[in-house]
């Protein structure tokens, strides 16, 4: 595990703690109590709350402190913490990663090559990646901006049903267009 993982880890763990008050720190003269086993057992003082957190060996935390009065749990918090760091890392896995994948077009581009770069770009895009087309201009071609974008125009038009996300723009010697699948 890397420095910075290690790091991220023991700040999401901080996070973890300040989000959830823990015996001591719950400050409310009572509190809704539920206990190890998730059955309701009423409003009751926090001192009694705490000393039956104690008598039974956990920690009594507070779960949603805005309620009226607030809800308390008796549970492990170690456990708790575990749980949840564990449910995270679950989201996290599941969260879609889109890559951009480039295709580069030329100024002097034949039909056959424009043909290979369509089927490319519907593989990516097929395969949920964005595309960015990319047209570097060398030389006199800088001077033929117009006829470089028609043809990225007509790429882009060939691709049929797609979401353009940045439109065709001019950086440097370079004409740059990004697309999604819709």
């Amino acid at each position: 595990m890397g420095l910075r993982t290690a790091s991220h880890l023991i700040f999401n763990l901080k996070n973890i703690q300040q989000r959830y008050r823990i015996n001591n720190q719950i400050r409310v003269p009572q509190v809704r109590l539920i206990d190890e086993k998730g059955s309701y057992l009423g409003i009751v003082s926090i001192s009694e709350a705490l000393n039956m957190a104690k008598e039974k060996g956990f920690d009594l935390v507070e779960i949603s402190p805005k309620a009226a009065p607030p809800v308390a749990k008796l549970l492990n918090f170690g456990q708790f913490k575990y749980e949840i760091k564990k449910k995270e890392q679950k989201q996290k896995t599941k969260q879609e990663k889109i890559k951009i994948k480039g295709i580069r077009l030329s100024f002097k581009i034949g039909k056959g090559d424009i043909q290979l770069k369509l089927n490319q770009s519907k593989k990516f895009l097929g395969q949920g990646n964005k595309v960015k087309i990319e047209m570097i201009l060398r030389g006199r071609e800088k001077s033929r901006f117009d006829i470089a974008r028609v043809i990225v125009e007509n790429f882009i038009k060939e691709l049929g049903e797609i979401n353009i996300e940045q439109p065709i723009s001019k950086q440097g010697n370079k004409l740059i267009a990004l697309i999604g699948k819709k």
